[in-house]
């Protein structure tokens, strides 16, 4: 764990806070210069821009929680159904979870805009927290849900996240899209797979 970018988190989420509840116009700025200096530390550590950082920063209002991030894991004669985002790297179905769904209604979701499939759920296998599996570290908290669905039809059409979708065994995994999912994460998912009596994993 990087410290530097922990505290550059911990100084963001205060700084939030107090741009919103706060009502002293200097303190309001002093709220203001923490956050900045809170961007130019994960800008610093993490390479990207401040822009960048900016940008995720700034769709969060109010006080800071953790955001939920679900995926649906679909496998079938052992081999796990990835989808192949746009720059070329695949993951495991999935995404933010929406503000009006509960974590299953959004995994469907997902399943079916990226992977273009009907599902059902059957059971969670993890919550994880995103950054201690995955690179680079994000500015803010997420929460990843991992749920065993499978699928009960649907076609796979090319839309504006995913531009192909296929299945793979865990000893021939394309390269990933780390920050997404890792192959750790994918292991992780064929041991459920495999075992009935699995126990959810959370941290």
């Amino acid at each position: 764990m990087d410290k530097i970018i922990e505290w550059a988190k911990e100084l963001q989420s205060l700084a939030q806070a107090g741009l919103y509840y706060g009502k002293d116009v200097f303190d309001q700025e002093r709220y203001q210069r923490i956050r900045e200096i809170s961007i130019e530390m994960m800008a610093e550590r993490t390479g990207l821009s401040e822009d960048q950082i900016k940008d995720m920063f700034f769709v969060d209002h109010g006080y800071q929680t953790p955001k939920i991030d679900t995926r649906a894991v679909i496998i079938e004669n052992d081999r796990i159904l990835l989808v192949r985002e746009r720059e070329g790297r695949w993951s495991i179905p999935g995404g933010w979870c929406e503000y009006n769904l509960t974590p299953v209604e959004n995994v469907k979701k997902e399943a079916k805009e990226e992977a273009g499939l009907d599902i059902i759920v059957d059971r969670l296998i993890a919550v994880l927290d995103r950054d201690r599996y995955s690179k680079p570290p994000y500015p803010f908290k997420v929460m990843k849900m991992f749920f065993l669905c499978h699928s009960t039809g649907g076609t796979f059409i090319p839309n504006t996240e995913t531009i192909d979708s296929d299945y793979f065994s865990l000893d021939e995994l394309p390269v990933l899209a780390t920050e997404k999912c890792s192959e750790e994460q994918v292991k992780m998912c064929f041991e459920a797979y495999h075992n009935p009596s699995w126990k959810v994993i959370y941290e």
